[in-house]
């Protein structure tokens, strides 16, 4: 498994890039999240993303109301179950987006040098000349010369579909503004961004509390996308939310830093936070172009070395009309896997795009070729001298257990694990094999009915790259007798098997907990 490993560092035979790359059972050790919508909410569809990589459905609710994204989970749980892969569901918040109303849909071309007024008064009507917006605060934020950015859906940075424009006076509650570029808006709605300017608005609004407390209750939602965070009060916040809706309280918060504040509280918010969205799109608005490569890097680094998921988003926009990515794109992907992304988010790629499963399919063996290349040895030994010494019990066994897999030349991981924590603390370490995390589930009770946990602890480590999930059975409790324990692990390495990552005679690193000891040991598989 592991010849075909490389360091960039050495010289690549040209010929070996010309080699077709294998097929293989698991895509890519890096997550991909794909956003559903129009596009992409039929069952046939789905299934087909499920296939070709996708490990996280995102629901956006900055469009499309309860009902219409609970057709499209009815949908994905018909994929999942003909398919037979696991995927997670991810709830994104519209927190404190602006947006400009658009209710004729029909479309405005905008000037260069011409003048535009932003409006709160939403019952105008959008033309070239008057844009009405969803907040009305907008004349006591900004002042003249600030910038301001209106696009459809996202920024794709494509020039015709959004447009630049400069403050030049507040009119009471309007702001004029001058355009500095022409462009046509398509739509219903716009999203509206004012570069480095603090909106006075809530992280989590009362429309975002409605959906949770509704649809995310309903469907038991494994990932909080909490949109524009900007302090770690705002986790703490949502977390304080999700603890009073029952099942929620097991839900993942990642933050999504799409602005200059969000950036500035980076280090506090990675503390309260279980993982983090880099929204590189409102991002490259906020900081000059030539900084964001500078961010991402840090940024990653900062989610690596705390064991914590890191996502990045925008990565192939153009595929949204093409079915190629263009190279500065297809490079841009395989910097963010060997930057040490967890995850690749796509956003109008799948909700609108016209190749969904395509994009999914390309990203996932660009993830994957680039993983060939990326240096494990010079990661871990930059991770255990960031952990420190005294090492902790599960650090400690964690790193040797994939320490163990290197030097045997291990074909796979496997992890019992009941809350997830020790198969994450493995993951951290990037291994260059996967990591089969066995989830052990404990049985609780409400006083009322007994339960299983470990659903949610499965699928939430479907977003954290080189991790691939199974849920025992419930009679095969993982911190018991030996036998008991053969047992599942017998189940696990017959999954493997089955899915061709482990073969006779490979050998295998298991990490398991017996009694109070946690253990790590190499098993040679026999025929």
């Amino acid at each position: 498994m592991h010849s075909n490993h490389l360091l960039l560092e050495e010289p690549i035979r040209m010929a070996s890039i010309l080699e077709p790359s294998k097929a293989t059972f698991f895509p890519a050790m890096t997550k991909i999240v794909g956003t559903l919508g129009p596009k992409s909410r039929s069952v046939e569809v789905i299934s087909g993303c499920l296939k070709a990589g996708m490990s996280v459905a995102r629901f956006d609710f900055s469009w499309g109301n309860a009902e219409y994204h609970q057709e499209t989970l009815e949908n994905l749980k018909a994929a999942v179950k003909s398919t037979k892969k696991l995927c997670a569901v991810m709830l994104d918040t519209v927190g404190p987006e602006l947006q400009v109303v658009n209710k004729a849909e029909t479309s405005i071309s905008l000037l260069a040098d011409g003048i535009v007024v932003l409006t709160p008064d939403q019952g105008q009507q959008a033309s070239s000349n008057l844009l009405p917006i969803t907040f009305d605060g907008l004349a006591k934020a900004v002042k003249k010369g600030d910038t301001i950015f209106v696009g459809q859906y996202l920024f794709t940075g494509s020039e015709t579909t959004s447009v630049w424009l400069e403050v030049s006076e507040v009119k009471g509650e309007d702001v004029v503004c001058v355009m500095k570029n022409s462009a046509t808006l398509t739509g219903s709605l716009f999203t509206l961004h004012v570069s480095q300017i603090r909106i006075d608005l809530p992280t989590l609004c009362d429309e975002d509390k409605k959906v949770i407390s509704s649809w995310g209750v309903q469907n038991k939602i494994d990932f909080l996308s909490l949109s524009f965070t900007r302090h770690a009060e705002d986790v703490r916040h949502a977390r304080e939310y999700l603890s009073k809706l029952g099942d929620l309280q097991h839900t993942q918060i990642f933050a999504k830093i799409e602005n200059v504040e969000g950036l500035t509280h980076f280090d506090e918010i990675l503390q309260e936070a279980d993982g983090i969205i880099l929204s590189r799109g409102n991002l490259g608005i906020d900081l000059p172009p030539e900084k964001v490569f500078l961010f991402q890097k840090a940024a990653l680094y900062k989610c690596n070395m705390a064991g914590k998921p890191a996502v990045v988003t925008r990565v192939v926009d153009s595929m949204t009309d093409n079915l190629r990515p263009t190279r500065a794109e297809a490079t841009d992907v395989a910097n963010a896997v060997l930057d040490g992304s967890d995850a690749i988010l796509l956003g109008a790629e799948t909700l609108r795009g016209l190749y969904p499963v395509e994009t999914i399919s390309i990203v996932g063996k660009i993830c994957a070729e680039a993983e060939k290349v990326f240096n494990q040895d010079l990661y871990f030994k930059k991770t255990v001298k960031y952990v420190g010494e005294p090492m902790s019990h599960l650090e400690s066994i964690a790193s040797s257990a994939v320490r163990a897999a290197i030097k045997v030349k291990a074909s796979v991981i496997i992890c019992f694990t009941s809350s997830g924590r020790a198969a994450r603390l493995i993951a951290k370490y990037r291994p260059t094999m996967p990591v089969l995390s066995v989830v052990i589930p404990r049985l609780k009770t409400n006083q009322l009915r007994w339960s299983f946990t470990g659903a949610f602890e499965a699928r939430q480590s479907l977003i954290v790259r080189g991790l691939f999930p199974m849920l025992a059975d419930p009679r095969h409790p993982a911190e018991s007798t030996s036998a008991t324990n053969e047992s599942v692990l017998k189940v696990a390495l017959d999954h493997g098997k089955a899915s061709g990552v482990i073969k006779s005679h490979d050998r295998v690193v298991v990490c398991q907990k017996v009694g109070d000891a946690s253990v790590v040991k190499i098993i040679e598989l026999e025929d």
